[in-house]
């Protein structure tokens, strides 16, 4: 591995020396390609790094390393960590083919090298305008415009919204699509609670934001719902309020009237009342639960009596 200092960058990829020392953190420039298909966010806005301490550069596996507090910005994400390590790759070649001259491991310019993957180590810190992510190692893909997170204490934030997940944490910023996988939870600022071996809550379209702040406007009542618009769970999927739990093999949670379906294996308790059955739509604004059977399972439930006065 080569070891450059600050002020020694190779060519191919890395900004003028003049870019130096903004307030605490120095700044590196990425390569961007011509644009081409959609898929490819790689072929969009630059990636700027910045970091504290050492750069260090391999050749051979086409790395950067930036150490002692870095960052990676891509338009309004940020990624924040101890380490942080730059995947680089030749890009493609459009028009007509460059012609090497003189030693053939030579890049040829700035324009031939392109970021295409930030892996980042230690206190790992991403967000934008609206929403944050802590964990303890993250990974974001410029091609896809996806954030991972792994580690201890992993969570993801969004506006009245908290995600948790033992295994990873997958973000989507372009879709404001998060996915938690083993254990996720989450929970919403008036308290309703949604648990599943995996996850997947969507947030608003721009759309229904900006149509949910006009309508705030007009009558002064704040959704309680916050940003979210659905959470989708697999696998002992759990759904709780303060008077109500549902569980289920698998469901769906709409935000807005507050309503979930669940399926296979459903239970609804209430105190001691308890209902059974193979499909329920449950209505978490008034607690009252529809119970459907499925093509031979009956609906059973216990009703205990007197409850209401205990």
């Amino acid at each position: 591995m080569m070891r450059l200092p600050v002020f020694s960058r190779p060519h191919a990829f890395l900004a003028a020396a003049g870019l130096l020392l903004a307030e605490t953190l120095a700044p590196s420039v990425t390569a961007i390609a011509a644009e081409t298909g959609p898929q490819d966010q790689a072929h969009g806005q630059v990636v700027h790094l910045f970091w504290k301490k050492e750069e260090i550069y391999d050749h051979n596996r086409q790395t950067v390393t930036l150490t002692g507090g870095a960052r990676a910005q891509r338009g309004n994400m940020t990624v924040d960590a101890d380490t942080l390590v730059g995947y680089l790759r030749p890009k493609k070649q459009t028009g007509t083919p460059h012609t090497a001259t003189g030693d053939s491991q030579k890049t040829g310019g700035s324009d031939d090298m392109e970021l295409y993957r930030v892996e980042a180590f230690g206190h790992v810190h991403i967000y934008n305008l609206e929403d944050q992510g802590w964990g303890d190692h993250g990974l974001y893909d410029v091609d896809k415009s996806v954030l991972m997170m792994t580690g201890k204490a992993m969570k993801f934030t969004t506006p009245r919204q908290l995600m948790t997940a033992r295994d990873l944490v997958e973000y989507h910023p372009q879709t404001h699509v998060s996915i938690g996988w083993g254990d996720a939870t989450v929970t919403t600022s008036d308290g309703k609670r949604i648990t599943a071996d995996v996850m997947q809550a969507v947030e608003l379209s721009d759309a229904q934001k900006a149509a949910n702040k006009a309508s705030q406007t007009t009558d002064g009542k704040k959704s309680k719902s916050g940003n979210l618009d659905r959470a989708y769970g697999w696998g002992h999927v759990m759904i709780r309020t303060d008077r109500q739990t549902a569980t289920g093999d698998r469901g769906v949670y709409l935000a807005g009237p507050e309503l979930a379906r669940l399926i296979g294996h459903v239970r609804v308790t209430q105190g001691q009342n308890q209902n059974n059955g193979s499909q329920a739509i449950v209505n978490l604004r008034t607690g009252i639960s529809h119970m459907l059977s499925g093509s031979s399972d009956p609906v059973q439930g216990l009703i205990v009596p007197n409850e209401a006065g205990k």
